[in-house]
């Protein structure tokens, strides 16, 4: 049996990236954080986190306990929730952006919905951008939506690579702009492809606009351009296409879940919950 405390102060640890950050999410102190790694690390005898100067990553088998660890978490949340007597009750406003689209997440939400039929549960999907002034305007309870490198706003789910994408990849010529299909502004992906492009002095040009991911899958299949999207989230007809000369490496993205207020309550802290311990199942 492993201690839930030191599995939460882990799980803390894996989403802030800094043991700083994890004493602030738990109100607790830098020492305690590191005193309750190096317990569970006792206690499974394996190495889970890589620490230096400037960062905090998990080892391979820090990435394997992450998983038992929300699981674990989430089990003991759902076992104290049924002797409590306590059904989760009220309205539930969730916007989840476009790149989740053509995931699974509509699984993780038909879970929640069937565990708590008392929650009246409404979906906004959209991008990021336009997710988090939902957010900030309190429209939205809460939102799974993108964050570039560096931005601090919500709790990381995951670190995506994004990559350049297409149905052919003939479409890239030297010497010719490369044809981009992206979301209108504020996309991230698009604002990230142009930058990046632009830092390379590669020329471009957009040929295709569209609000959904649907409709950006629809152009690149016909053969119109080229997608940027997360490389784990890369739609069916397409094949990702290798970084080089004409085609620049892209800057890696984050998937961060954000509340309201400061702290995940009631059925947002329920759903944040399952999204976390569901998070392989975001994937394509």
């Amino acid at each position: 049996m492993y201690d839930p405390v030191l599995l939460r102060t882990f799980a803390a640890v894996a989403e802030a990236r800094s043991f700083t950050g994890a004493g602030r999410l738990l109100a607790i102190g830098q020492s305690t954080v590191s005193q309750h790694v190096r317990r569970l690390e006792e206690a499974v005898g394996r190495r889970l986190v890589a620490r230096d100067t400037h960062s905090v990553t998990l080892t391979p088998d820090g990435e394997a306990m992450l998983g038992f660890a929300r699981n674990i978490l989430e089990m003991n949340r759902r076992v104290e929730r049924y002797f409590e007597g306590a059904e989760l009750r009220g309205k539930l406003r969730f916007g989840a952006s476009e790149d989740f689209v053509l995931s699974r997440l509509a699984e993780v939400l038909g879970d929640f919905a069937r565990r708590n039929p008392s929650v009246d549960l409404e979906i906004t999907v959209a991008l990021s951008g336009i997710l988090n002034e939902m957010l900030q305007a309190g429209e939205l309870d809460l939102v799974l939506a993108k964050r570039r490198i560096g931005q601090e706003q919500g709790t990381l789910v995951r670190r995506e690579a994004l990559v350049w994408a297409a149905a052919n990849p003939a479409l890239v010529v030297p010497d010719r702009p490369v044809p981009l299909i992206a979301f209108p502004p504020p996309s991230i992906t698009r604002a990230v492809a142009i930058e990046a492009l632009e830092r390379a002095n590669v020329p471009w040009r957009i040929v295709c606009t569209s609000g959904s991911l649907s409709g950006l899958r629809a152009a690149a299949v016909a053969g119109l351009g080229v997608l940027v999207q997360p490389r784990s989230m890369l739609p069916a007809g397409l094949v990702e296409l290798r970084a080089g000369r004409h085609l620049p490496e892209l800057e890696e993205v984050e998937f961060v879940l954000a509340a309201a207020g400061r702290e995940f309550t009631g059925p947002a802290r329920e759903l944040a919950a399952d999204i976390l311990a569901g998070n392989a199942r975001l994937s394509m």
